[in-house]
């Protein structure tokens, strides 16, 4: 994308979906392949293609339909984003992040996020569910790049509370409630598409990461930027490479995915009942 038409091609997109839809949702949930389930709680809904809207990225990844469907969960106006946008695809860290840009322009507050990643810390299994603390970025560049800039001032976003601290009490008030030990830690992202060697993961041990994987910080970046607050679930599909037995293939993440997804919309659905409360 050329940086200097952006926000017209923003305006573009945001302009085609107000006049889609019936009001403007104040949440966005990320639902990672495997994660589908919870599409059903939603009322009043309205399915996109990305490919249909405009100047939006087309999502290719096996478990990622590319949809966006906006509805109501509990009465709140919500949109789910069922699959994601890799900079791995070939999209530019500005094309994975556009649909953020759009949706907030829309009047979202908040991105509620779910990924997959690979365990690194020893504690970290296939199937448990991870609240991320913070992050650390490897992809090699930065989403606002050629954006944050075109605002005459704040263009250069904070990044010491990424994850907001009162929606991660909220999950592990949840969570123990629901009995589902959540885990705590750092994620690390790296470009991908091929996973890590052993000694890159003892590499990023070193560094304090807990988890690895192959999205989720552009659209974290981005949203902070947007002033968003931000939560974020990841699903531990496999140990990482050096703690791994065997190839680790693609299949093997979804196959985790779907075998945890009862555990993970079940939390999901509980944060998202306390986020939809009305306000007095």
């Amino acid at each position: 994308m050329i940086y200097d038409r952006y926000f017209e091609r923003v305006n573009e997109a945001a302009t085609f979906l107000k006049g889609k839809v019936k009001e403007s949702p104040k949440l966005i949930l990320v639902l990672s392949g495997g994660l589908s389930h919870l599409v059903h709680d939603l009322t009043d809904t309205h399915i996109f293609k990305s490919s249909e809207i405009p100047h939006f990225p087309k999502a290719r990844v096996e478990g990622h339909a590319g949809e966006l469907i906006f509805g109501r969960y509990k009465n709140s106006p919500v949109v789910v984003l069922k699959g994601r946008y890799h900079f791995y695809e070939g999209l530019t860290p500005q094309e994975v992040v556009f649909p953020y840009f759009v949706l907030h322009a829309l009047g979202a507050e908040t991105l509620v996020t779910t990924n997959a990643v690979g365990g690194i810390r020893a504690d970290l299994d296939a199937g448990d569910v991870m609240v991320l603390t913070d992050h650390i970025n490897m992809m090699g560049t930065n989403p606002l790049i050629g954006l944050s800039i075109q605002r005459p001032q704040d263009q250069f976003p904070s990044m010491q509370q990424a994850y907001d601290p009162e929606l991660m009490r909220l999950a592990k008030e949840i969570a123990k409630k629901q009995n589902l030990n959540l885990k705590e830690g750092v994620y690390l992202a790296n470009p991908g598409p091929s996973y890590e060697t052993p000694a890159e993961i003892r590499a990023y041990r070193s560094l304090g990461a807990d988890s690895i994987g192959m999205s989720t910080v552009f659209e974290v970046i981005a949203a902070r930027f947007l002033k968003m607050r931000v939560l974020t679930f990841s699903i531990v599909t496999n140990p990482s490479a050096d703690r791994h037995a065997g190839e680790m293939r693609h299949e093997e993440v979804l196959q985790v995915m779907q075998k945890a997804e009862g555990k993970v919309v079940d939390l999901l659905r509980g944060v998202l009942t306390d986020i939809a409360k009305p306000v007095y």
